[in-house]
């Protein structure tokens, strides 16, 4: 099937051109390095474009990335891969990565559902896909979208991609979409936002899951950012790095009702 923008517009610009000008704004000129894994906010490109834009700075383009977003439509099933068809923004269109959504299945068909429902309004996933064809519009991608998992579910889906990524024959790179805590005060989200970047700078898992349960951070993306984190330790990742933490008050001016971001990479 033929994935339509369902955001465009509105989290970003909804013309060719005038979206190649937002995502180039926010582009820095970094070297680029192989990464495996990331995570990079989802909110309008105007709140949190600058976060996203310095994370795909870093990242050398692979041949396909794997997008695991969280769910917030209620639409399909607790963990849902769309497993064929292609996505389209107004920079460019992509196909997915039937091989690598097929492995990622068959490593872990009791927990994963093909499901393309979860999918049609979701904006998690869609709000990366204006950085990634910045670069390339050849890049194929695995979209996968998480409504509830637990711990053990976590670690289970997270360890099917890293094994799947192990056994595919080019190079992939695993997204993470997730912003912070939401609608807090600017203080206290840089407070609560800083106990769960560090445990994701310390590539643990577990800690994140905990972490956010227990001193009840609103960070909508925490389970897809776990996942991420099993699959890079399968893959054996060895460090990680803040590339940017910011606020929506530093674009709003609103410091009593933010929304954090945070942009890691995981190498």
């Amino acid at each position: 099937m033929l994935r339509k923008p369902a955001v465009a517009g509105q989290f970003y610009n909804g013309t060719s051109d005038g979206l190649k000008e937002q995502v180039a704004q926010y582009i820095v000129d970094t070297p680029r390095i192989p990464v495996i894994g990331a995570v990079c906010p989802h909110a309008g490109l105007v709140y949190s474009g600058h976060v996203a834009g310095a994370v795909y700075s870093k990242i050398q383009i692979p041949d396909t990335f794997v997008l695991l977003g969280p769910n917030h439509t209620g639409l399909g099933a607790n963990v849902s891969l769309m497993s064929s068809g292609v996505w389209e923004i107004p920079t460019g269109s992509f196909s997915i990565d039937e091989v690598l959504a097929h492995r990622i299945y068959s490593n872990a068909p009791e927990t994963i559902s093909k499901d393309t429902k979860a999918h049609l309004l979701e904006h998690s996933i869609e709000v990366q896909l204006p950085f990634i064809s910045f670069f390339s519009t050849d890049v194929k991608i695995v979209p996968m979208v998480f409504m509830q998992a637990s711990l053990e579910d976590c670690r289970l889906i997270g360890e099917a991609v890293g094994k799947a990524i192990k056994d595919i024959q080019h190079p992939v790179t695993i997204i993470a979409s997730s912003d912070m805590s939401h609608y807090v005060s600017d203080s206290e989200a840089r407070s609560l936002d800083r106990l769960a970047i560090e445990q994701i700078l310390a590539l643990n898992p577990e800690g994140l899951y905990r972490t956010v349960l227990t001193k009840g951070i609103s960070m909508c993306g925490y389970i897809p950012v776990t996942v991420m984190l099993y699959a890079a330790i399968y893959l054996n990742a060895t460090a990680s790095e803040l590339v940017k933490y910011a606020t929506s008050a530093d674009v709003s001016g609103d410091y009593a009702h933010v929304v954090g971001y945070a942009g890691i990479i995981v190498k």
